[in-house]
């Protein structure tokens, strides 16, 4: 499937070294003002080749609309926009055209189709993520109408983890990092990693502010696992945290307790979320992002015909993937949150009758 969401449903399309890629985002309510400005900004935010952290691919990432929007509002049809790919290197792949590449999806879609694009995993690149963004930003324009707020950061690199969460500081670093304490030793370990033709993971944290009370849908449609749906669709990403996430397994029932006085909640150790519904309070995530599989170290693999071979793989790639993928961890739960909140209109009589009265 290429479509994610129910009352907001996007659809990606495109490859990496196609002529194109893009989206449409269908369930946009009319009236949304729509910032052409904000939504190239955050593509900006994740676009390739900005500095020797990421790949050096170098792309504009230029969003174009192409209907839903009429003299800059939403006119409640599907929104469609699109991005046109103008810096491939498509001959850089040619030494693969019958090689799996190890760590990557090339294994998996070949024997699932019978077929490949070879050029950069095609479908399967992250460079599908662009497109994500760029519905992602719709979904934060909707979100910013009532005051909600989805922030991100990387929490750590190579095992290097952050002690605190500054997510104002986390806009003005170039690796998006959220301790200013520990940005240059993660910022060594990817240039180290870069140097020794490897790459290092990472972890993108989350925080979605000012969710009301009341978002998800039980039994099968709750909110926690829409969310972790929705990142471990993202390229890269191995597991997902929700709150205390594992560490919750290692405490007893009165340390993971999230106690309530007239005031709110005295922690958070739920993540905002309870039952797979909102409560109130900041939701919080952790995203892990494996090491980007591109290296440039010689590798064991097979071929298409199930021959050994070792290969040295050709192409410029990210050094760590987490670090533009937090971009799109923002965008898909902006996403996930618009998708809610919309679903959520009609729980209960008195928002029905609210509504048509």
């Amino acid at each position: 499937m290429n479509s994610f969401g129910q009352k907001l449903r996007f659809s990606t399309f495109g490859e990496s070294h196609g002529t194109a890629l893009g989206c449409i985002l269908d369930g946009v309510p009319a009236g949304l003002f729509i910032d052409e400005a904000y939504i190239q900004s955050e593509l900006d935010r994740r676009k390739p080749g900005k500095s020797e952290f990421e790949t050096a691919r170098k792309e504009e990432d230029k969003v174009e609309i192409l209907s839903g929007v009429f003299e800059g509002q939403s006119t409640g049809t599907p929104i469609a926009m699109i991005i046109y790919n103008t810096n491939q290197k498509s001959k850089d792949y040619t030494n693969i055209k019958d090689v799996f590449r190890p760590g990557h999806a090339d294994f998996t879609y070949f024997h699932k189709y019978g077929l490949r694009d070879y050029r950069g995993g095609g479908r399967s690149s992250a460079r599908e993520t662009a497109a994500r963004v760029a519905a992602g930003a719709i979904a934060k324009l909707m979100l910013q109408s009532l005051e909600i707020e989805v922030l991100s950061g990387i929490s750590q690199v190579a095992g290097i983890k952050s002690e605190t969460f500054d997510y104002e500081k986390a806009k003005t670093s170039i690796i998006y990092a959220l301790d200013r304490e520990k940005e240059e030793a993660q910022k060594v370990a990817i240039l180290e990693a870069k140097t020794a033709h490897d790459s290092v993971g990472g972890v993108s944290r989350v925080l979605i502010k000012g969710a009301p009370i009341g978002l998800g849908q039980p039994l099968y449609y709750k909110l926690d696992a829409v969310l972790a749906d929705a990142m471990m669709g993202i390229n890269a990403v191995k597991a997902v945290e929700i709150g205390d996430g594992i560490m919750s397994a290692s405490l007893l029932g009165s340390q993971n307790n999230d106690q309530i006085r007239a005031n709110g909640f005295e922690s958070n150790h739920a993540g905002g979320i309870l039952g797979g519904i909102s409560n109130g309070e900041d939701i919080v995530l952790n995203v892990y992002f494996k090491p980007t599989p591109s290296i440039f170290k010689e590798q064991h693999t097979v071929t298409n015909e199930n021959a050994e071979v070792d290969f040295s793989l050709k192409g410029r790639h990210d050094p760590c993937v987490a670090i533009r993928g937090t971009i799109v961890c923002e965008a898909m739960a902006a996403l996930v949150i618009a998708d809610m909140l919309l679903l959520n209109m009609g729980s209960n009589m008195n928002g029905f009758v609210k509504y048509y009265k």
